[in-house]
């Protein structure tokens, strides 16, 4: 398979709730040390800044999320819960601190390195989740701040739309939990909780 091209970043410049069901469908992928790992986005999360009790930007800039505050099309990673990292991608204007949470892959390219990596062989654990998509594809500190419109991170057309998405609540948050701002691929296996 031949890595897609980068999405530009006037798709990124528009509200989260615009970005997020569009991702659906798109392909995540990751070079490093030469290896090329990705997968076709089938779970986000969207996260409008100080308009979201459940934003890292609720409560302002902080040197921990001061890549959410642009400009969009950049990766806004963080380490959650003492283990695991997850990756955002930022939004919106500069400042608006909007970000679409990256929650599932179906896996695609280098899914002997994703298991490797990841310590598993069957194929629905790999990268249904934010933790484990970014321990898949090597995804940590080091891709802070990257600019997602080149490599070694990056966004690319899928090549297929995804009609068939849902919105849900959002996973694992206390705050404006009723909000429906997730967005799943209905029929996906790959996703990190089925849809009741």
């Amino acid at each position: 398979m031949t890595s897609p091209r980068p999405l530009s970043r006037r798709f990124y410049a528009r509200s989260a709730l615009e970005v997020a069901p569009e991702l659906l469908g798109k392909v995540l992928c990751r070079r490093r040390k030469g290896v090329l790992t990705s997968g076709r986005i089938v779970e986000v999360e969207a996260y409008l800044g100080a308009m979201d009790p459940a934003s890292h930007a609720y409560r302002g800039r902080t040197e921990r999320n001061r890549a959410m505050f642009g400009p969009p099309g950049h990766a806004y990673v963080y380490f959650t819960y003492g283990s695991h990292f997850c990756m955002n991608v930022v939004t919106g204007c500069p400042g608006e601190a909007s970000a679409v949470l990256i929650r599932a892959l179906e896996p695609l390219e280098g899914i002997e390195t994703m298991s490797r990596r990841r310590g598993r062989r069957q194929l629905s654990e790999l990268t249904s989740g934010p933790g484990r998509l970014a321990q898949a594809l090597a995804i940590d500190r080091a891709v802070y701040g990257h600019d997602l419109t080149r490599e070694p991170l990056w966004i690319g057309p899928g090549g297929r739309s995804c009609p068939g998405w849902v919105a849900t609540p959002r996973i694992g948050i206390s705050r404006a939990a009723e909000l429906l701002y997730r967005f799943v691929v209905a029929d996906s296996p790959f996703v990190s909780r089925r849809i009741r």
